[in-house]
């Protein structure tokens, strides 16, 4: 947060979150090529490429698209939604794993993939997305039986309120850090900021 990233949006995704922001990538995009990607890319003077979705891990393209981007010295975050496989992407040092793990709310967290909490690096970072005292205690538990070894968020969905989150993880004296979604305290909830 509150660093100046390129965003690649992948189109599709396998989960269908009850909170969704992100709908209109689950069947709308404009379909393009690596060296197309890398040339808007390249229009812009930062370091750092956010790939995210939908759900990136579906694309069949994905693994040379980083490999691409990482030989051109970009540093990746790849954000997953936590049902997929991120092995392939775990052993890669310009990659920074962004792995969602679903709460009850989302009425996706049957979907997780709980395996590839242990394959997260110190680098990495593991994020739930809280709506209400349920689901920050599914969190806790969580954290609790997996011990993950990378920083944790704890984001409130978008419209609810984060003072009340914020309050639940002092209280608790959890090692968590409170996300917000800054592009949307600064611009607003649209596309293409």
């Amino acid at each position: 947060m509150g660093t100046p990233t390129i965003f690649v949006r992948t189109t599709g995704c396998n989960l269908r979150c009850s909170f969704c922001d992100t709908t209109y990538a689950y069947t709308r995009g404009k379909e393009l090529t690596i060296p197309q990607i890398l040339k808007k890319v390249k229009d812009f003077p930062y370091t750092m490429v956010c790939i995210t979705g939908g759900e990136p891990l579906l694309q069949k393209q994905l693994p040379t698209l980083v490999d691409r981007l990482v030989q051109h010295h970009y540093t990746i975050l790849l954000e997953t939604n936590g049902s997929l496989d991120i092995r392939p992407y775990t052993k890669k040092t310009s990659v920074i794993i962004s792995l969602d793990i679903k709460c009850p709310s989302s009425r996706m967290h049957q979907n997780m993939n709980f395996d590839n909490i242990p394959l997260l690096k110190k680098t990495d970072q593991l994020k739930f997305i809280i709506n209400n005292k349920h689901d920050y205690e599914y969190a806790k538990g969580i954290l609790v039986q997996y011990r993950p070894c990378c920083a944790v968020f704890f984001q409130p969905v978008w419209g609810t309120n984060p003072k009340r989150l914020a309050a639940w993880i002092l209280h608790d004296g959890l090692p968590v850090r409170l996300g917000v979604q800054l592009q949307k305290i600064i611009w607003g909830a649209k596309r293409g900021v």
